[in-house]
Parts: C-alpha cells; sequence; structure tokens
C-alpha cells in the first residue's frame, strides 16, 4: 500500500508560493491574480497579445517579483519555454490556473454558421491549450509536493446552453479531462474546475450587458457575477479544498437550477 497522509491539512499558505495563470492580464485570470497575490503569491502572469496589460498587471500587485511571460496556449514550444523561464526566474511552480480561452457568439440552431476552423480553434485553445500547459508544468507542480491546477470551465458544460455549441463541448471536455488527469497526478497535485455563468466581461464578442443582467435575472441569487467573484472561488479552491481534486465547483448564482 502507498503512503496515506492524515488529515487535518488546514489552509494552503499561498506566502512563498509561485501561481502561473494562462490568460492572465485581464478579466478572471487577472482578477485571479490579484487575489493570489493579497494572499502572499508571487504570479506568472501568462499573456498571448496583452503584454502592456500584463506588465500594467505586475506593476500593481502586492508583493514583489511578479512576472510578466508570453504564454500563448496554443503554441505547445512555447509554453514549455515559459515554463523554462518560469522555473529560471521564480524557482518553482505551486499553483496553475488555467484561464485562458475564447468562443465566438453562433447560434445554435444555425449548424451551418459553425464554420470548421471557428470549432477547431475553440477546441485547439480551450481543451489542447489547458491540456498542453498542464502537461509542460506537471513536473514543477509535482516537485512543489502539494500542487494545484485550477481550470476555468463554465455552466455550459453541464447544460449546454452558452454562445455556442462549440463552446459547450469545450468546456465539457475540459472538465472530463480534469477528472482523468485527477487519478493520474494526485497525490501530489490536486485538479478543480471552477464554473462560473454570464460573467459580467467583454469574453463572449457582441453579448451585450443587457444580457448578462437577464441570465442573472433569472437564477436564485439573481447576482451579476463578476471576475473578482470567481477570482474568490480560485483562492478558496487552492487555499480551503485541500481533499477536492477531480470535482466541479459552480459559481453560477443557482442558475444552473433554472
Amino acid at each position: 500500500m502507498s503512503e496515506v497522509r492524515n488529515g487535518n491539512l488546514g489552509p494552503y499558505a499561498l506566502a512563498g508560493k509561485v501561481a502561473a495563470i494562462t490568460g492572465g492580464s485581464s478579466g478572471i485570470g487577472a482578477a485571479s491574480a490579484r487575489r493570489l497575490a493579497e494572499q502572499g503569491a508571487t504570479i506568472a502572469i501568462g499573456y498571448n497579445a496583452g503584454r502592456d496589460r500584463a506588465q500594467k498587471l505586475a506593476a500593481e500587485l502586492p508583493g514583489s517579483a511578479h512576472l510578466p511571460i508570453h504564454m500563448p496556449v496554443t503554441d505547445s514550444a512555447r509554453i514549455r519555454a515559459a515554463v523554462a523561464e518560469v522555473e529560471a526566474k521564480l524557482g518553482r511552480c505551486d499553483v496553475l490556473v488555467n484561464s485562458a480561452g475564447t468562443t465566438r457568439a453562433v447560434p445554435h440552431a444555425d449548424l451551418d454558421a459553425m464554420d470548421d476552423e471557428t470549432f477547431d480553434r475553440i477546441l485547439v485553445t480551450n481543451v489542447r491549450g489547458p491540456f498542453s500547459t498542464i502537461r509542460a508544468f506537471a513536473p514543477l507542480l509535482r516537485k512543489s509536493g502539494d500542487g494545484v491546477i485550477v481550470n476555468i470551465s463554465s455552466l455550459t458544460a453541464l447544460n449546454g446552453l452558452g454562445s455556442s455549441i462549440a463552446y459547450c463541448a469545450s468546456k465539457a471536455a475540459l472538465d472530463t479531462m480534469a477528472m482523468s488527469l485527477a487519478r493520474v497526478l494526485g497525490p501530489e497535485i490536486r485538479v478543480i474546475g471552477v464554473s462560473p455563468a454570464g460573467v459580467d466581461t467583454d469574453f463572449v464578442p457582441g453579448r451585450s450587458r443587457d444580457a448578462v443582467l437577464r441570465q442573472a435575472s433569472s437564477a436564485p441569487l439573481r447576482t451579476v457575477t463578476q471576475p473578482d467573484d470567481v477570482a474568490l472561488a480560485v483562492v478558496a479552491a487552492v487555499t480551503h479544498l485541500r481533499l477536492t481534486t477531480g470535482s466541479i465547483l459552480l459559481v453560477d448564482g443557482g442558475k444552473r437550477l433554472t
């Protein structure tokens, strides 16, 4: 029988830890960077096109040595290079937040409007991207001995309602992949999904704030989810859900009930 730890682990202290965040220059990623840094973590702010935003965020975060780093999740070679840079400059990685993603608003009933190029781009970014990032960071996270991966998923994975059929499919794939990875990466690494609904950002091109308000108004809590609400769930998953892995944490105001 392999060695078994005792429980009563207590909160996961972030002081002295390093957290890498894909899509870290804006939205949920940036909010997560702020909250994790507030708890004492040094942040590797992964960005694709948002270099200026990432640099500005790094300067604003509490603490020091925060690292803006080019980390396009569709480029596996560049991800590996980013991991090497994190190790060389920060020495470790304890937390990985997969926040990068993409979508396009396509009516579900208009099957012909979902062209192959868009479908492939969404799946490569939202599914292969997190997998490639996890694969590259896994050795560093294992070396930590108590690593955490948080995937930013979506309620669309459960209800099939969202900006496009391809987006819904990509988030369902991400959640299933998290279960598979949780089995093989334990006990050194936990894998947790955080799934919001209708976050008030410009992530979905062309979506109005009125659409977000309408969605929130039909949920039991009748509250518009902001990026910081999701970031708080990310921090909770990292610091307090010490015996949770392969599970999905909903941050949806109860929208799944409607």
